[in-house]
């Protein structure tokens, strides 16, 4: 009977250990926008281990589009979205109850790059006067980025009007961008990498890209920083319009 008692004791004694040395991390589902080297800090925290070290069991995946990210954290699909920060105040300015937060900035400049059909060697923007560009969704950051940059460029940009100096297209969703230009579609492309290598690279734009949490999500756990960048700048949670409301995230 005692060594029956001996081994029970002895079988609760491993199992507790066992337990004890179980993982604890927090599980986090982070949706990207795009797969692209632009993200490569994201990439080499999770390989290096950087998240695991903050207590972070993190899964990625490509959503593919800013408007996918945002779907699938509204849906509770996943816990952060990595994506421009427009898709949060398009939520915010519907009315949605459980907005997402932006908190954390990862990038400074659009990954974007402006693609042609043939070399050239000494590219200048008057070059696509007359010309279409497949820009992306409506609304998203990398299309008002290109628009932006065209316009600074002092070209006269027609959204889907081709009366316009350049026009703009934004009747092909971003992931499909890259397989409607080799199909035919339209004089230039924007695209990211790794999409762009494939083709020839001239020129980027600007714009930039960050983490977002639906509001609920932040109040009930606040998460760690996913951003690996300067270790001097402190990410803040701020609402997509000035209301009075914020939402703090734990770092």
């Amino acid at each position: 009977m005692k060594k029956i008692c001996l081994l029970g004791l002895l079988l609760l004694f491993i199992c507790a250990f066992t337990a004890c040395g179980k993982s604890d991390k927090i599980k986090i589902k982070v949706a990207e926008v795009a797969h692209s080297v632009f993200y490569a800090p994201q990439y080499v925290a999770l390989e290096k281990g950087f998240f695991a070290s903050e207590g972070l069991d993190v899964t990625l995946i490509n959503a593919n589009g800013a408007d996918k990210v945002m779907a699938a954290l509204l849906s509770k699909d996943v816990q952060i979205g990595l994506m421009g920060a427009e898709a949060s105040i398009y939520v915010y300015a519907e009315g949605q109850e459980n907005y997402a937060i932006n908190f954390a900035q990862l990038t400074k400049k659009d990954g974007s790059f402006i693609v042609a059909r043939e070399k050239i060697d000494d590219f200048d923007f008057t070059m696509m006067k007359g010309k279409a560009i497949l820009g992306g969704r409506k609304g998203g950051m990398p299309e008002m980025t290109l628009e932006y940059v065209l316009k600074k460029a002092g070209l006269d940009v027609g959204q889907d009007d081709a009366s316009k100096d350049v026009n703009v297209r934004t009747d092909v969703q971003f992931a499909a961008l890259s397989g409607a230009f080799v199909s035919g579609e339209a004089d230039y492309v924007s695209l990211f990498e790794p999409n762009a290598t494939a083709l020839d690279e001239y020129a980027s734009a600007y714009g930039d890209r960050g983490l977002s949490a639906v509001q609920r999500q932040l109040q009930a756990r606040p998460v760690r920083c996913l951003g690996v960048g300067d270790a001097g700048t402190e990410p803040h949670c701020v609402p997509p319009a000035d209301t009075g409301r914020s939402t703090g995230a734990g770092s």
